[in-house]
């Protein structure tokens, strides 16, 4: 089969590996389509790994099933998660998924961006695999997973409807976030970003305004909410002006959600004794668990978070390097999807 091989940012080639052999409990699964994540782009992230086959927003179909597997069969239409959890550590049972260790260590075999992938037992036994509704695209299934991090970024937020909220940073995770909030039933929707091709996009996405973020958010927000900060804000950018546009904006007794990674060592200070005046919580996030990625689904099939124009740009796997290129440069692009039997 054909798959393309990550070396670096500008070096991703289109290379020839063996066919996945599957064992007991396992299915090969044939990649039709294969979102691009931004975190695959982070270099300082990917580079000691390399080389690689990235790619985990992935759907397809069922190749070939394995001995012991009853609940699949060749050529049913699935969307695979890369992350599962063990289910039995103490973090696991207090609900924090994302924190289980085994999670961080699952994955499957190679990556996203080949024509086929070997899905381990423990992604099947753990909700991993998911089947896709009639009439759901595999182009759309792809944002099961991100959108499924941003689920679990508004659980975490602990988001109640007729809050308001503010988005910083309008790549496809602030987008996706913006989609989610109006769908939640949001108040108000205020994004900002430094790019206004993405701020045209998310006032396209629901937007009650958008903003330039290098301007007086915090003034444009309270303009905006009838004097008052945003209710929830989810950092969706790893740039650091954000996180003291956060606290400026943010409304008190609100929270802020630290989304987007940041490289190892970041370091940044913040007015604790205004944090703690104004009781603003900060939260974390990581990730999506299986029930996040179930609720996604629903959300994507029932039509209630629409995805497919989001998608900007489709690619065969010859064309993955140029999706690379697109997904750093972060200008006029939103979800690149890589198509590996084009």
């Amino acid at each position: 089969m054909r798959a393309a091989v990550y070396y670096a940012n500008d070096d991703v080639r289109v290379e020839e590996m063996p066919l996945p052999r599957i064992g007991p409990g396992e299915l090969l699964v044939k990649v039709l389509a294969s979102g691009i994540c931004g975190s695959d782009v982070m270099e300082w992230y990917r580079s000691g790994k390399a080389p690689l086959v990235l790619g985990h927003e992935i759907a397809g179909e069922v190749a070939a099933v394995g001995d012991g597997v009853d609940s699949w069969s060749a050529g049913d239409r699935v969307v695979v998660s890369h992350h599962v959890p063990c289910d039995t550590c103490r973090y696991c049972h207090a609900g924090r998924h994302t924190l289980c260790r085994t999670l961080r260590t699952t994955n499957f075999d190679p990556g996203g961006f080949a024509q086929y992938v070997r899905v381990p037992p423990i992604n099947l036994e753990s909700g991993g695999v998911l089947r896709l509704p009639d009439g759901l695209s595999f182009e759309e299934a792809t944002f099961v997973e991100p959108l499924g991090c941003v689920v679990r970024s508004f659980e975490t937020a602990g988001f109640r409807r007729g809050g308001s909220v503010l988005v910083l940073g309008s790549g496809i995770s602030g987008l996706l976030h913006a989609k989610l909030a109006k769908a939640l039933g949001c108040s108000r929707l205020i994004a900002a970003d430094v790019n206004e091709w993405r701020l045209e996009a998310a006032t396209r996405f629901g937007a009650d305004v958008a903003v330039d973020a290098r301007e007086n958010v915090s003034a444009a927000v309270q303009q905006a909410n009838g004097g008052r900060g945003a209710d929830y804000v989810f950092v969706c950018t790893a740039a650091l002006p954000a996180l003291e546009t956060a606290v400026g904006s943010v409304e008190e007794g609100g929270t802020i959600v630290l989304f987007a990674p940041y490289e190892p060592g970041t370091r940044s200070s913040m007015p604790i004794d205004e944090l703690w005046r104004r009781q603003v919580t900060i939260v974390s996030t990581y990730a999506a668990a299986p029930h996040d990625l179930a609720s996604a689904l629903d959300l994507i099939g029932s039509g209630r978070v629409r995805v497919e124009d989001m998608i900007t740009h489709r690619l065969g796997l010859e064309q993955t390097a140029w999706g690379f290129e697109l997904v750093a440069r972060a200008q006029e692009s939103l979800k690149v999807i890589v198509e590996p039997h084009r």
